[in-house]
């Protein structure tokens, strides 16, 4: 009994002795201005509309405008007039993770959405806009990271602690991919958020391509198309956070946001309802320096830390590989996964264009052997590339080029080594073993 007098005590001592708000002054679309809150409000708090005691709308301050406190809500605005409370959240948004959350999905907000009942709290609070490790501070990239899938492990090698984006139109299998390197991955933990994405699509991710053994080891965080800016922004900022607190446990942690291009379309509703002018595309300006704060937050963590290795698709509106977004990404990420429409069309999955794809982690993340293979088989492939138009069209006579005729006698067997089904496991060993074998190496 006095064990929990002690704890109602300590818990009723940790309470503020006073509650500071304001009230709702406007109210424009999605934008609502509130006044009365002093000097206690920075861009970032968190605010409280209360229009009701039993209906709490928690909002993110984005601006000052002649005095006024600018919010955008995680929610919708039903039942709030002007003169509603708003009440300001004085602590920096943050989430308490718990190893128990494995094997869970929940929202943006940290809230179980996944129907297995409520998540137990962790003690210690993780920021949800945290700051990566000083540079100084950071580990280098560990060794290379198994992620299950042939073409990856071979020719595009990702180390423990590196940044690689995938970039692709619609419907090119990007999603699929990432759902393969989540469930074969031999990293410790998995952390997947889903940004934007068509609520149809989320429990065909979690059933039919993530699988139970995939999810038992993962945290998914979802954030569907129709939710609020906000809440879609929040969702990417969750994924960081969890990703963070297992990495401050030491371990390895694999962490896939699908996509940025949605996350920075949040952004741009955000920015522009702020009152931000429009750059490229209409995209503000805050847009690429919150893609870059989030991104950096990835990465080889300090002394007795793990690393994030960080796995970002982009997808590329119009195919268009040169859009605003893509540049942005590609300049921030430490390799590039292309993948094109056409390889997709032709039947090859995961639709993966090796030559225009890079990993800046190499030729130092694979042994030197295994690099002499991987740089053989470019040859090879780059070869056929060059000459394919003349083969279609049977222009070229056998014969005539040892080294187109070669090409084209080995291709089929690289074409049929760059497929894989999604349920479909190979190692790092495994893969280079198996390219050898058809370059005869």
């Amino acid at each position: 009994m006095d064990r929990l007098s002690t704890r109602i005590e300590s818990a009723i001592s940790s309470l503020p002795n006073q509650e500071h708000f304001g009230r709702v002054t406007k109210i424009l679309g999605l934008l609502v201005e509130i006044a009365g809150f002093g000097d206690g409000l920075v861009i970032g708090s968190m605010v409280h509309l209360k229009p009701s005691d039993d209906l709490d709308i928690p909002c993110e301050v984005v601006g000052f405008r002649d005095g006024q406190a600018l919010l955008m809500p995680f929610g919708v605005l039903e039942g709030v007039g002007l003169g509603c409370m708003a009440v300001i959240q004085k602590s920096a948004p943050a989430i308490h993770p718990s190893d128990k959350w494995l094997g869970r999905v929940m929202n943006g907000m940290a809230e179980p959405i996944d129907g297995k009942g409520s998540l137990q709290q962790g003690s210690i609070p993780i920021l949800l806009k945290n700051k990566p490790p000083a540079p100084h501070s950071r580990q280098r990239l560990g060794g290379q990271l198994d992620l299950g899938v042939r073409t990856v492990n071979t020719f595009l090698a990702t180390c423990q602690g590196q940044r690689m984006g995938i970039f692709s139109g619609s419907g090119v299998g990007k999603s699929v991919l990432l759902s393969m390197m989540a469930r074969y991955t031999a990293a410790d933990v998995s952390i997947i958020g889903l940004v934007g994405e068509r609520g149809r699509e989320v429990q065909e991710f979690l059933q039919d391509d993530l699988g139970e053994d995939g999810l038992a080891r993962s945290i998914v965080v979802v954030a569907t198309g129709d939710e609020p800016a906000l809440m879609r922004r929040q969702a990417a900022y969750t994924t960081m956070a969890l990703a963070e607190y297992f990495r401050d446990q030491g371990k390895q942690v694999l962490c896939l946001i699908d996509s940025l291009t949605r996350f920075a379309m949040a952004q741009r509703e955000i920015g522009l309802s702020a009152g931000e002018p429009p750059t490229s595309k209409g995209y503000p300006p805050t847009t690429f320096g919150e893609l870059a704060r989030l991104m950096e937050r990835a990465g080889p963590g300090g002394p007795d830390q793990g690393s994030i290795t960080g796995l970002f698709s982009v997808l590329v509106e119009g195919d268009d590989h040169n859009e605003p977004i893509s540049d942005a990404v590609r300049g921030l990420v430490d390799g590039h996964i292309v993948m094109e429409r056409n390889i997709a069309d032709r039947g090859r999955y995961p639709a993966i264009n090796v030559l225009k794809s890079v990993s800046r982690s190499l030729p130092g993340a694979i042994k030197p052997e295994q690099f002499e293979i991987l740089r053989r088989a470019k040859q090879v492939i780059t070869t056929y590339e060059d000459m394919a138009e003349l083969i279609r069209l049977g222009a070229y006579r056998k014969g005539s080029d040892r080294a187109v005729d070669e090409a084209i006698m080995l291709y089929p067997e690289i074409e049929a080594f760059l497929s894989q089904n999604k349920a479909e496991n190979t190692s790092i060993a495994d893969g280079f073993a198996r390219l050898a074998g058809i370059l005869n190496m």
